[in-house]
C-alpha cells in the first residue's frame, strides 16, 4: 500500500478494501499464515459540505457560449429533468416528446419513465436536433465527435450509432470529462464540477424554493423519500415558517 500512501482518503479505503479481500480468501486457502493488512486501517473521508451547485454560477455556465451546443442541451436538460446522467445520455431521437417537454427513459430498476424539462432545454433542443427532411430523426440525441468504428472490436452496437452521420454515442466518461473542464473556472476549489452535482443541485434549488418531499419524488423518481433527505435539511428558519403558517391560533387571529 507504498504506492497510496499520498492518496485522498477515499482512494486508500477503495485500495485497502480490495487487499483485505484477497488477503483474507489468502488465508483461508493456507497460503498466508497471517493478514499482512490486519495493520492497516481506513482513513477518515471529509466531504464537501455542500455538493449543490449555486444557482448564479450555473447561470453563467448555462449563458457561456464557448461551450458547443452538444454540451449546453446535455447540462441543461441534466438540470431542468434532476436525471441522472445515464439515462440522459442513453436518450434516442424517438425518445423525445418535445410537445410536452419530455423524454422516456429506462430507470435504475428498468422502469419506464418520464422526465420534464424547462424553457431553456426547449429553446436549444430544435437547434440540437433539427426537424427538417436532411435532419436526426433516429438514433443517438448525443452524438461523439467522431464516426464510429464499422467493423472492430470497438464498434458500438447499431443502436448507438447515428444513422445519418455515422457518430457514435456520447460516452459517460467524455461528457463528465467536458463538464469539468468547462466549470473549472466557475468552481470555487478549482477542480470542476460533476454531471451528478447537476441532479443534485436542482433537486436542493427545488427544495430550497419550498417543495415538499412527495414532490421531489416526482421529479426525482427516488424509490424512498428517505433518500431525499439530504436535499430538504432546510435548517430553522424554514422550521419556524411552517410552524408559523399551520398555527390554528395565527390563522383564526387573521379572521
Amino acid at each position: 500500500m507504498d504506492h497510496w500512501t499520498a492518496a485522498e482518503a477515499a482512494t486508500w479505503n477503495r485500495h485497502l478494501s480490495a487487499l483485505v479481500s484477497f488477503t483474507t480468501w489468502a488465508q483461508r486457502q493456507d497460503l498466508l499464515a497471517t493478514n499482512p493488512a490486519r495493520r492497516l486501517t481506513r482513513r477518515k473521508t471529509t466531504r464537501r459540505g455542500d455538493r449543490a451547485i449555486p444557482q448564479a454560477r450555473l447561470d453563467a455556465l448555462f449563458a457561456d457560449d464557448r461551450n458547443a451546443l452538444r454540451e449546453r442541451v446535455l447540462w441543461r436538460l441534466l438540470y431542468e429533468t434532476a436525471a441522472r446522467a445515464e439515462e440522459i445520455l442513453s436518450l434516442d431521437v424517438d425518445d423525445l416528446d418535445l410537445e410536452f417537454r419530455r423524454a422516456r427513459v429506462i430507470s435504475k430498476g428498468g422502469a419506464v419513465e418520464y422526465v420534464h424539462w424547462a424553457t431553456g432545454t426547449a429553446r436549444l433542443l430544435p437547434r440540437l436536433l433539427p426537424r427538417l427532411p436532411q435532419g436526426r430523426q433516429a438514433g443517438p440525441v448525443f452524438l461523439s465527435d467522431r464516426r464510429a468504428p464499422a467493423s472492430d472490436r470497438r464498434a458500438p452496437a447499431a443502436a448507438d450509432i447515428c444513422p445519418v452521420t455515422g457518430r457514435g454515442r456520447l460516452s459517460y466518461p467524455r461528457a463528465e470529462y467536458l463538464f469539468k473542464n468547462a466549470s473549472a473556472e466557475l468552481d470555487p476549489h478549482g477542480d470542476g464540477w460533476t454531471m451528478h452535482q447537476l441532479r443534485h443541485s436542482a433537486l436542493t434549488h427545488l427544495a430550497a424554493a419550498g417543495r415538499t418531499a412527495p414532490e421531489l419524488q416526482a421529479k426525482s423518481r427516488h424509490q424512498h423519500l428517505s433518500s431525499l433527505g439530504h436535499y430538504v435539511r432546510l435548517g430553522e428558519e424554514t422550521s419556524a415558517r411552517i410552524t408559523a403558517e399551520h398555527d390554528p391560533a395565527a390563522r383564526r387571529r387573521k379572521r
